[in-house]
């Protein structure tokens, strides 16, 4: 299933959020702390235990906010001075539960992709 958040600036927090905000608490932590603005992009949440992540953006007419929890393991975000900013391949490797720093896309002699 397609949701349609897409935008060409993705960002991770740079450290845990407390996972009782919503959708407006999240939007102030994106203009507050993260100095964006909340229509401008997609951010991602995560707590402390790396287990369940927050993806808030703009769908077409109004915010949408994706939570994913972890049966087993860990999401591979960790706190940092800065946000993040990553792609939305990268993006979905995260959401999978893969380490996205690691995985890069194979190309070949002919500029195609596999």
């Amino acid at each position: 299933m397609e949701i349609g958040l897409q935008s060409e600036e993705i960002y991770i927090s740079n450290k845990p959020v407390d996972f009782r905000k919503s959708i407006d608490g999240l939007c102030s932590l994106i203009v507050e702390d993260m100095q964006k603005k909340p229509g401008n992009g997609v951010y991602v949440f995560y707590n402390k235990n790396l287990n369940r992540i927050k993806v808030l953006g703009w769908h077409r007419n109004g915010f949408a906010m994706i939570y994913k929890r972890l049966e087993s393991g860990k999401f591979f975000v960790r706190a940092c001075k800065d946000n993040i900013q990553i792609d939305s391949e990268q993006l979905n490797w995260l959401l999978t539960g893969i380490d996205w720093k690691l995985m890069r896309p194979v190309e070949c002699k002919n500029n195609t992709y596999f």
